[in-house]
């Protein structure tokens, strides 16, 4: 059971995953061992499940970002999942209730390879594109 200091952890930590624990540990009122101990902990548990990098797409050239709702059309999900889980532009995919089935966000460098990709996944269903035209957050 996670406790408000290891909520204060996991919030330091998905802020700046680079933060050495001395650094977490002045911020929540404990030494630098006792915060490596509960990151192991939280670690073991699954509750960190890995750490990674945040990038900024505009200045990789990704500067287009698309939502599709995909609606599927055949019971094939494995097949549609691995062809998602394979494709670069694909940066989240979620199997959503309500409506559609899944929820893809792409990052792409032009709308043409958003529109490739469309093409290319209407052999599993169709879909809706909303396209980003500002990140706010």
């Amino acid at each position: 059971m996670l406790d408000q200091t290891d909520i204060q952890i996991l919030s330091l930590l998905e802020k700046n995953s680079r933060m050495q624990w001395q650094e977490i540990g002045e911020e929540v009122h404990l030494t630098g061992q006792a915060v490596k101990n509960r990151i192991s902990k939280m670690e073991k548990a699954g509750v960190i499940e890995g750490y990674t990098v945040k990038i900024n797409s505009a200045i990789i050239g990704k500067e287009v970002t698309g939502f599709i709702t995909v609606f599927m059309k055949t019971t094939d999900h494995l097949s549609f999942k691995n062809y998602i889980n394979n494709n670069s532009l694909v940066t989240e995919a979620h199997k959503i209730s309500g409506d559609g089935c899944y929820m893809l966000k792409l990052a792409a460098t032009t709308q043409a390879e958003i529109v490739e990709f469309l093409d290319e996944i209407l052999i599993y269903g169709n879909y809706r594109l909303n396209l980003s035209i500002e990140k706010i957050k």
